[in-house]
């Protein structure tokens, strides 16, 4: 799936120009793969700029951070990099800010928080990609044999997974903080208990006193009732609990737009609601985008630029959208999906959007913190842990990252 890699932004003899984009996979078979949605993107735009030559590598999101990383690092950087984070690589000065390259109603076209999230120091880095955000996902056939309504409070979730239980339902609320990404699931519940990985000036606070109550609440209310099913939460990954959800072995659990096609393929009937917080329905939820760059390696921000706006058009924003079952990250298409009955079953994830907080991306210590959070946080609620002790921690790992930039 990865084509072979030319130079760096080369010239030809003709004085044409060729500019490598080195994009994630989203598909999951070769029918959808990301490699044919960018072939078809590249024919059309080649046909009018004959001058400009676009060469696309498509690599796993198991290997695609790494392979920019190793590029980046051999002096070989690509001209365009579709990939997770972007904050290192402007913080080394290896990337043109967004004023560089797009045009004015590009980037005025791109949702708010998008735009904030991809600073670095008040500088736009990171243009958003893609975005999704996550429902409590429950079993409906499960919950009507048990007489249940989907919960609007902890309470009301904590019960439910009790009930469930008595029938014997293998993971009541499949809590899934192993390595693969515990930092998700960690920061929809933080969120619906008041608190987050930041405070309001910016500064980490994972040991604040919401995360605390939040996580002492999930291992003295569900972990440790064994409300969360046979496999210890910090050894259970997203992957495996959404298979298991698929499989009709799971009440409830968060999850992103993805999970409704797993789901309907097994014929499992599921229902979708916000996540439920202490007193009702949480204020925010989480946002997750994925983010393109641009190193300046290469050079040719002129036609960099003007490929970028073309790839941010309403159009080809709203064909990847629902291509992978995704969110648009700018205004005009997601107005448009808003309205579109072809869109109904994201409309619920794109509701969410305007209310949703996104990782800190912006922060060069935040893969650092992730990583950590991956490695630890399902310590917080083993037998006989201290919720407050595994925070701490966190935070201390956090603060001193974060003191380096």
């Amino acid at each position: 799936m990865t084509a072979v890699l030319a130079g760096c932004g080369l010239t030809g003899d003709s004085g044409d120009v060729t500019l490598r984009l080195v994009a994630a996979e989203y598909g999951d078979s070769t029918a959808n793969s990301s490699r044919k949605y960018w072939d078809r993107l590249v024919e059309e735009y080649e046909r009018d700029h004959s001058d400009v030559k676009i060469e696309v590598s498509v690599y796993s999101w198991n290997d695609v951070d790494r392979k920019v990383k190793e590029m980046a690092d051999a002096g070989k950087a690509p001209d365009m990099a579709q990939i997770g984070a972007y904050a290192d690589y402007a913080d080394a000065g290896l990337l043109y800010q967004a004023d560089d390259l797009l045009s004015i109603r590009t980037q005025a076209d791109f949702a708010a928080q998008f735009a904030t999230a991809g600073q670095v120091k008040d500088v736009q880095y990171g243009m958003p990609f893609a975005a999704s955000t996550r429902l409590l996902f429950y079993n409906k056939t499960l919950f009507k044999e048990a007489g249940l309504t989907a919960p609007k409070t902890w309470a009301q979730l904590a019960a439910d997974a009790a009930a469930l239980k008595e029938r014997g339902v293998t993971y009541p609320y499949a809590l899934p903080l192993g390595p693969e990404e515990a930092q998700a699931e960690t920061m929809q519940w933080v969120l619906s208990g008041g608190g987050g990985y930041t405070d309001s000036f910016g500064s980490y606070a994972l040991d604040s006193a919401e995360n605390i109550d939040t996580f002492t609440w999930l291992k003295d209310d569900l972990v440790d009732k064994g409300l969360t099913g046979p496999v210890a939460p910090g050894e259970l990954n997203r992957a495996a609990a959404f298979s298991a959800f698929a499989d009709g072995d799971v009440g409830m659990l968060n999850g992103h737009p993805s999970l409704m096609k797993i789901a309907e393929k097994k014929g499992v009937k599921f229902g979708m609601v916000p996540m439920p917080g202490v007193n009702g329905q949480t204020k925010y939820s989480m946002g997750v985008a994925d983010w393109m760059t641009a190193f300046k390696q290469g050079g040719h921000a002129e036609q960099v630029g003007d490929f970028l706006d073309f790839v941010y058009s309403e159009k080809n924003v709203l064909a990847f959208s629902r291509e992978y079952d995704l969110l648009p990250v700018t205004n005009s298409a997601s107005q448009v999906m808003a309205t579109a009955d072809q869109d109904t079953d994201l409309k619920p994830f794109l509701q969410e959007l305007p209310q949703s907080e996104l990782y800190p991306v912006g922060k060069t210590s935040w893969s650092t913190v992730s990583a950590a959070v991956k490695k630890d946080i399902g310590k917080a609620v083993a037998p006989g842990a201290s919720p407050s002790t595994v925070l701490g921690r966190l935070e201390s790992t956090a603060a001193k990252e974060d003191g380096k930039q």
